[in-house]
């Protein structure tokens, strides 16, 4: 009986781990723009579309893809995004962030929008996934679907 369930507890274990997959997100760079707009989720899918958005960062897109997001205008200097969670699923992933502004009320600047790049595995992607970005009281930053 033992063997049995040493061998049942096994088996349960190995499809658990099949089941699971660990998907290694890296968070590459965080930064500021100069290219203006909005409160944007991107998805990048090669150098030319990092390039357009003022972006210079060594993405393997044989193998990755990028995700960015874009927040501001502002025309004060010093501010950053702060990303508090990223949850994902097979329909949806949830990004949790907002900006911080400067402590010290920042300084006059030309306008710049403030980002962050993802990098994700191409194995990962599925078309028609819905990317959202909330503030941690879930109101609505941006949202996109992997085209």
């Amino acid at each position: 009986m033992k063997r049995w369930s040493a061998l049942a507890g096994l088996i349960l274990g190995l499809l658990l781990l099949i089941g699971c997959r660990e998907i290694r997100v890296r968070t590459l760079s965080a930064g500021t723009t100069t290219v203006l707009g909005g409160n944007q989720i991107i998805i990048v899918r090669d150098a030319a579309a990092l390039g357009k958005l003022g972006i210079s960062a060594p993405v393997h897109f044989k193998n990755e893809f990028g995700a960015v997001l874009l927040m501001g205008p502002h025309d004060r200097t010093g501010y950053k995004q702060i990303v508090e969670s990223i949850r994902a699923n097979d329909q949806r992933v949830r990004v949790v962030a907002f900006e911080q502004a400067p402590a010290n009320g920042g300084e006059p600047s030309p306008q710049y929008r403030t980002y962050t790049l993802w990098i994700v595995p191409n194995n990962v992607y599925r078309r028609g996934v819905r990317v959202e970005v909330v503030t941690p009281s879930d109101e609505p930053i941006a949202s996109t679907y992997l085209p």
